[in-house]
């Protein structure tokens, strides 16, 4: 029985969290007495470890500027939820997961999220039931260390030839070429289409029923895999 492997990225391709993140980096920096950076430099660090991705941010802070900088990042994250923000899920995310579920495919996540993040993800409603694992920075290597999919592969029982990477960020499609699975790319996130095929997506697609159609491709091409 083929049971293809499909690894999202949360943030940008299920996730629409563009104006939160772009929201807490502009209050991080204002904590600091930086200027608000522009959303265009935001965008090309998201997918990486909050960390790492802080210091790409603002690669001239010392080291305690930085801890302030991390810090404000989370205290303004941690601000929007506990007014009861929610980042809305792109329209079609949902149908697509439970699509690709009923269609025997194995789901699992990696993120940069930190675990806290990931763990208020799952708890949207259906979500705990469609991934197997999840696998985020705080795990051990962000990406685009292989890590992550690599530890998704253990825990779904696949192989690489088996298993796809969908995420809408270079970081995305980098961590899927060092883990020698199949890099597919997402028009609507942080990305252009553009960077994402610089990085080496195999395709980039520009909604969810174009993106089934290639998964579904995929599915039937997969070699045939142990039932997870």
């Amino acid at each position: 029985m083929t049971r293809p492997l499909a690894v999202f990225d949360i943030d940008g391709t299920l996730v629409d969290s563009r104006a939160s993140i772009h929201r807490a980096a502009c209050e991080a920096a204002r904590d600091i007495g930086l200027p608000e950076p522009d959303y265009d430099r935001v965008r090309q660090i998201v997918g990486l470890s909050l960390d790492h991705a802080m210091a790409v941010l603002e690669p001239g802070l010392s080291p305690e500027d930085l801890a302030r900088f991390i810090a404000g990042f989370r205290a303004s994250f941690n601000r929007m939820y506990e007014a009861g923000h929610e980042e809305p899920l792109y329209p079609e995310a949902m149908a697509t997961l439970r699509r690709l579920h009923r269609d025997g495919w194995r789901l699992a996540l990696a993120t940069g999220q930190n675990r806290r993040g990931v763990a208020r993800n799952l708890a949207r409603e259906g979500w705990a039931d469609l991934f197997i694992s999840s696998h985020c920075a705080e795990d051990g290597p962000g990406k685009p260390d292989p890590a992550m999919l690599h530890a998704a592969m253990a825990a779904c029982d696949a192989e690489p030839e088996s298993t796809v990477m969908i995420g809408d960020t270079a970081h995305d499609i980098t961590m899927a070429i060092n883990a020698g699975v199949l890099p597919l790319g997402v028009a609507w996130g942080f990305h252009t289409v553009e960077e994402q095929k610089a990085a080496g997506a195999r395709h980039v697609a520009g909604t969810f029923g174009e993106l089934c159609v290639v998964l579904d491709g995929f599915a039937a091409r997969a070699p045939v895999s142990r039932v997870a």
